[in-house]
């Protein structure tokens, strides 16, 4: 399972952890449990889901949220509700009606994790002096993110800049022939362009294009922070094997070699598969 991104926010003295699961916040409502009780923080959350009100919501949000999730099996869950033996633990919640804001993390440091919104929902029947804490230190926490992703940007995007110039002036000084024609020269800045597609995403531009006819922009526009830092890269060294006089058939294999490694490192997955020399996406 791919390692989750954590974050801690410390709310009213309580260590709170949020995680990203797929592209959306969790927060672990064990941790928010020990606000209450710091010593059996999973019977806290089991007495909040075994309330007619806590199902009713849970059910709500996983109606609008998830299109897989079994809403007849919480009318059985309604009618149990009423008795005073009743109990749901988020494991059961999940195994019966196939829900995604809530999940239980079984290893060591794990727990039950839900969605922020649900996690809000649960803060609240804790307190709500809780929950308003809570939206604050969550609210820092991406206000926090947000610069530190506009800060990243703002420099790859700099570095970018940089780089393209390097690349551009090594095609005019060791590609393009003199007394040349504009459009002849911009043909030759494009295969340039497209080698290191082919190198980073394994096509060209119009490739691409071929396969995303409704999509606005380019290639380069959907890519990730990832792959603009390696592109960014890719430009450099393609410059300096332009200098070195190597063929574009031979600075490709070295720029997909450099490309595979360089995601492989930001990104720490091993299954990246090699774009060979000529293969079509």
């Amino acid at each position: 399972m791919e390692k989750q991104k954590q974050e801690i926010i410390t709310v009213q003295g309580t260590v709170i952890r949020v995680v990203k699961h797929g592209k959306e916040d969790y927060v672990s409502l064990t941790d928010l449990a020990r606000q209450k009780n710091p010593r059996d923080p999973k019977d806290v959350v089991k007495n909040w889901m075994r309330t007619r009100n806590t199902i009713r919501f849970l059910a709500l949000w996983e109606q609008l949220n998830n299109p897989r999730f079994k809403g007849v099996e919480i009318d059985p869950l309604l009618y149990e509700s009423g008795d005073h033996a009743f109990t749901l633990s988020p494991s059961r919640w999940v195994e019966l009606t196939d829900a995604i804001g809530i999940y239980v993390k079984a290893s060591r440091g794990g727990g039950t994790f839900a969605h922020v919104d649900i996690a809000l929902e649960f803060a609240s029947w804790i307190s709500s002096e809780f929950k308003l804490y809570l939206m604050s230190e969550f609210k820092r926490l991406k206000t926090d993110e947000q610069q530190r992703l506009s800060l990243e940007w703002s420099l790859q995007r700099t570095l970018a800049k940089i780089n393209y110039r390097i690349h551009t002036d090594a095609i005019k000084e060791q590609i393009i022939p003199p007394k040349v024609t504009r459009a002849q020269a911009t043909a030759i800045y494009a295969s340039e362009a497209d080698l290191l597609n082919v190198a980073l995403f394994g096509k060209t531009a119009e490739q691409w294009r071929s396969e995303n006819p409704d999509a606005s922009g380019n290639i380069r526009d959907g890519a990730t922070l990832e792959q603009l830092i390696v592109l960014s890269n890719l430009e450099s060294i393609n410059a300096l094997l332009i200098r070195q006089s190597l063929p574009q058939g031979e600075r490709l294999v070295q720029l997909n070699a450099a490309a595979i490694t360089q995601l492989t490192s930001l990104l720490g997955d091993k299954r990246i598969m090699r774009l060979n020399a000529g293969e079509k996406g």
